[in-house]
């Protein structure tokens, strides 16, 4: 479980970050699941849009993602969720923590 100072300065880098992946019509498909997971495992925080009719459906694809890829919700504003899963060996190059120089 991440800290809540260390989830504060992840919201601030997450500001600034671009939706990487989105989440339409056609829900979790296998390509979608492979591309976030490649995602978060390169960058650690990763922001995602997901576009749903409802909260409910926004919120069940967001905890299906999350327990996928065992990340952690950081913040969930609107239709954007951010979520963080800390690597074993961050690369100083991907990963969007050490690059933001805010930790």
């Amino acid at each position: 479980m991440t800290k809540a100072a260390d989830k504060k300065k992840f919201r601030a880098i997450g500001h600034h970050l671009k939706p990487i992946v989105t989440v339409a019509g056609n829900g979790l498909s296998e390509s979608v699941m492979s591309e976030i997971s490649r995602a978060i495992t390169d960058h650690e925080l990763i922001k995602i849009k997901v576009l749903a009719e409802d909260r409910s459906e926004r919120k069940a694809l967001i905890l299906a993602i999350n327990e996928a890829n065992q990340a952690e919700v950081i913040q969930t504003i609107g239709n954007m969720a951010l979520l963080y899963k800390a690597a074993e060996k961050p690369n100083p190059a991907l990963s969007n923590i050490l690059r933001s120089g805010l930790l």
